[in-house]
């Protein structure tokens, strides 16, 4: 546990004041640091806890005794059922239980100082790195998952057969609750091998570049699948459109799954599917089957897109999962441009359209043999799990367990979390709104130049459908020099993070957007004013796309870490409503891109697109210079940063005008500084 992720656990608690005892769930950790600091308060609190603890285990006595009448009266005769029922319906339920307490324990710390225990409670973890890190297994293995440890079932207990009665509960449940070993601890996916790493990084990146080279390698064969089927161009462009819309679907299903059940089992399950699917295209009948197969394609291939980021936090640190992810959005975005360039010559040669789902198919099943022998599990809660289960065999005492088993599925947690939250956040956070509006046109972009380029290079400059593929390799130039770039920059970077405490500054991110967003529309005003005509070379609007793609990827890469920068823990909802907006302009983009350069030409729809780009440009500098005001009003920015200078202007303040002799005696005690005692009771009022 470093300092970053400490600064992480605050600023989550920060977001929500009232959650602050789901990072010290049995009070294990406030009962240690009182008994070091014991006060009269806290001894008062205890001696009640005492006493509700003697009154559960008086409360479980009747339960026991209730239960063996039940058992009793269900072997005697059938005139006995209505005394039989009187007695079930008087067992209290673990609903009813934990009802009774909960309302003691609240009117108790209604009349006690929170905040003063806020204070005391979190100034203890900051004191003890392998608190925090205990605390924050527990925030991974339950507190963000898609499920609850919450029993729903709330009616009477069924017997529990036998003629036995219910054994009694583990003593202190969270004894049996196993745990990593320290921060050290080599079963844990950030501790693993490097070389070990490597091999699920090039896994993974195959996997992505697989799924969106897919997406794109059906559009130069859209004319001769047009002919094979009778039908028109708009009906053709649906296989690039329904593929990148099962984009948008996807996430809402794989995201929760993983955190259900782990990375692995989904990337073998949507590997194995995708190249089913793409068979399935191939070897289509009619237009149906084709558009249809096509979309669940992509909602398989999308998997890779959902899963990928998720495995490069589990097994990367801080300093190279920037690198990792910056890889991870070259294969992205080089899939869509090599998937034209691949697939024309395979158009165009003697095996014809069928192999250009053939190819992915045969390069997912290589994805999912793969992933399934050298893909090893990087969840920290389901490894955790496979260590349990391990401990239970060896000592026979089936109480062990990992929080993970503890988890049941909330079907409405999990659409609130992955359908009304991220919608919630895309339309009620300014910031993520138009971020997502400027990289969905972006996105909208990249799949409406497979149509440009077609007209430009195949129509204009009449190119054969393979060769008309090849200057694409401009923008693939293009995003690999962005992604050096960012590569060449990151050490600057990760040296300003350190000496920020390792709190991220989301509005350090920027810098690329700004110089993106520039060439990204010159770019499009290049290609659309050069390619328009036969008499210009056809290497002058080639050269454009080195301003495109420099421009796609900059942009993307960069604003996609000013979301996870700017909403912390929420920025998983964040990134799936920005996924949801982006996907929907991928599919629509090439619906109209036909209609559109043939109505007014080449010149004058780029023209267009390049002045609502234009429009988008100071969106960065506007963020640059206003980012920090907007997160601080924001409803779900936690914004660790500007506590951080809030702080420095106290200490700066208070090392001016000096403290009194009661601020200085109680600053001591609690481990923080008077302006955080009167931001946490503003934040809890």
């Amino acid at each position: 546990m470093n300092s970053e992720d400490a600064a992480r656990l605050r600023a989550e608690r920060d977001a929500s004041p009232s959650r602050w005892r789901d990072y010290d769930p049995n009070d294990s950790i406030r009962d240690r640091w009182y008994a070091e600091h014991p006060s009269p308060q806290h001894q008062a609190e205890t001696n009640w806890q005492d006493h509700t603890a003697q009154s559960g285990r008086e409360e479980a006595e009747d339960l026991a005794a209730v239960r063996r009448q039940t058992s009793h009266a269900s072997t005697s005769s059938s005139s006995s059922t209505g005394s039989r029922s009187s007695v079930a319906r008087r067992v209290p339920t673990t609903q009813s239980m934990r009802t009774v307490s909960t309302r003691q324990a609240e009117q108790q710390i209604s009349r006690m100082n929170t905040a003063q225990r806020d204070r005391a409670v979190f100034a203890y973890l900051e004191r003890h790195p392998t608190a925090i890190k205990r605390i924050d297994e527990h925030r991974l293995q339950h507190s963000q998952t898609v499920g609850t440890s919450r029993s729903k079932h709330t009616g009477e207990w069924p017997d529990f057969g036998g003629g036995k009665e219910y054994p009694p509960l583990l003593p202190d449940r969270e004894e049996y609750v196993v745990e990593f070993s320290g921060h050290d601890d080599p079963m844990h996916p950030q501790n693993w091998a490097f070389k070990k790493k490597m091999i699920i990084f090039t896994v993974l990146v195959f996997n992505s570049l697989t799924a969106t080279f897919a997406s794109a390698v059906f559009s130069p064969a859209g004319s001769t699948v047009g002919m094979h089927f009778g039908v028109g161009q708009p009906v053709v462009t649906l296989g690039t459109s329904l593929f990148v819309l099962g984009y948008a679907v996807g996430p809402l299903f794989w995201a929760p799954f993983s955190e259900l059940y782990g990375r692995k089992l989904p990337v073998v399950i949507a590997s194995t599917a995708f190249g089913i699917f793409m068979i399935a295209v191939a070897v289509g009948k009619d237009i149906q089957t084709v558009l249809i197969c096509r979309f669940f394609a992509g909602l398989f291939g999308s998997c890779a897109l959902t899963i990928v980021p998720a495995v490069f936090s589990d097994i990367f640190s801080n300093e190279l999962r920037g690198l990792a992810i910056a890889a991870f959005s070259a294969s992205v975005f080089n899939g869509p441009l090599a998937g034209p360039l691949i697939g024309g010559f395979i158009t165009k040669s003697y095996l014809g359209w069928r192999w250009t789902q053939y190819i992915p198919a045969f390069m997912a099943f290589s994805c999912a043999i793969l992933a399934l022998f050298f893909l090893e599990e990087s969840y920290p809660p389901i490894i955790l799990v496979s260590k349990a289960s391990e401990l239970r065999r060896m000592t026979r005492n089936w109480g062990i367990h990992a929080k993970q088993e503890e988890v049941e599925v909330d079907l409405k947690e999990l659409v609130t979390k992955n359908v009304s939250r991220p919608l919630r956040i895309l339309f009620g956070e300014p910031i993520v709104l138009l971020v997502s509006i400027y990289m969905s046109f972006v996105y909208g972009m990249l799949y409406l130049s497979l149509t440009a380029y077609s007209i430009v290079f195949g129509q204009i400059h009449g190119m054969s459908p393979g060769v008309s593929g090849l200057p694409y390799i401009g923008m693939i130039i293009g995003v690999m020099i962005g992604f050096f770039a960012v590569v060449v920059t990151n050490p600057g970077y990760v040296k300003k993070l350190k000496a920020n405490n390792n709190i991220p500054v989301p509005e350090w991110r920027l810098f690329w957007p700004m110089l993106g967003g520039i060439s990204f529309t010159v770019g499009l005003f290049w290609f659309g004013w050069t390619g328009y005509t036969a008499s210009i070379p056809w290497i002058v609007p080639t050269l454009a796309g080195l301003c495109l793609g420099f421009g796609i990827y900059t942009i993307f890469l960069q604003l996609m870490n000013y979301i996870i920068d700017s909403y912390l823990m929420f920025a998983a909802s964040a990134i799936a409503g920005n996924t949801m907006l982006r996907s929907l302009c991928g599919f629509a983009f090439p619906m109209f891109a036909t209609q559109m350069y043939n109505g007014i030409g080449i010149n004058w729809g780029m023209t267009v697109c390049g002045c609502f780009s234009a429009l988008l440009i100071p969106m960065p500098f506007i963020f640059f210079f206003f980012g920090k005001k907007i997160r601080a009003k924001s409803n779900f920015a936690p914004a660790p940063d500007l506590k951080q200078e809030r702080q420095r202007a106290d200490e700066e303040a208070g090392a001016t005008v000096g403290h009194t002799g009661s601020e200085a005696a109680e600053a001591p005690k609690i481990g923080m500084s008077s302006s955080d005692d009167s931001s946490n009771e503003k934040r809890e009022a």
